[in-house]
């Protein structure tokens, strides 16, 4: 007898899942309500910010700080190193994995995107999507407005122009500018 799996399930496994699951639904919820709190602190709350923090993304590091407003699609999904620093407007749609690692800086109005639709008409009209894991590595430093697509790693020590689309991987020790993000100098480790 096969056991039916749940949208959550095959959303964590990086299948096709159904995006207006009434599970996935109030989880999303859950997240919707941490950030509101979150985005309405006042700003003097470390302390109060960095509870809220914890309690929201699947780790959050010493010394880390996230400037509101910030938004998530679900938060236990995003991972944040020690020492990282995001300006304000991060948009995480952590539909899959976001890892950021440590001593990363985010400027403003970044995006990390997971989620990937289907490319066909109904499928897509029906609510299906995945989502591929996106990793930013050690020191990088992604400037502001980038967008980082689906499925993406950029290696340890990259810098990430302002208002790039990065939409293949990028290694270590780059500079990389432009829609698509293409690399046009290394930089010393």
């Amino acid at each position: 007898m096969a056991i039916e799996r749940s949208m959550r399930d095959r959303m964590l496994a990086g299948e096709l899942y159904l995006a207006n699951d009434p599970d996935l639904g109030r989880e999303e919820a859950r997240a919707m309500a941490l950030t509101h709190r979150l985005n309405a602190m006042d700003p003097n709350d470390g302390d109060g910010r960095r509870k809220l923090l914890t309690e929201l993304l699947g780790a959050f590091g010493e010394g880390s700080h996230i400037r509101p407003p910030f938004r998530c699609e679900y938060g236990y999904q995003t991972f944040v190193g020690e020492r990282v620093f995001a300006n304000f407007g991060l948009i995480c749609l952590d539909v899959a994995t976001v890892t950021i690692g440590d001593d990363a800086q985010i400027g403003p109005n970044v995006q990390l995107l997971t989620p990937t639709h289907p490319v066909a008409a109904g499928p897509r009209r029906d609510k299906w999507e995945a989502a591929r894991p996106i990793v930013i590595g050690d020191n990088v430093w992604l400037g502001g407005g980038a967008i980082v697509c689906p499925g993406v790693t950029i290696g340890e020590n990259t810098v990430v122009g302002a208002g790039a689309v990065v939409v293949r991987d990028l290694p270590a020790n780059v500079v990389a500018v432009g829609n698509p993000a293409r690399i046009v100098k290394s930089v010393q480790p």
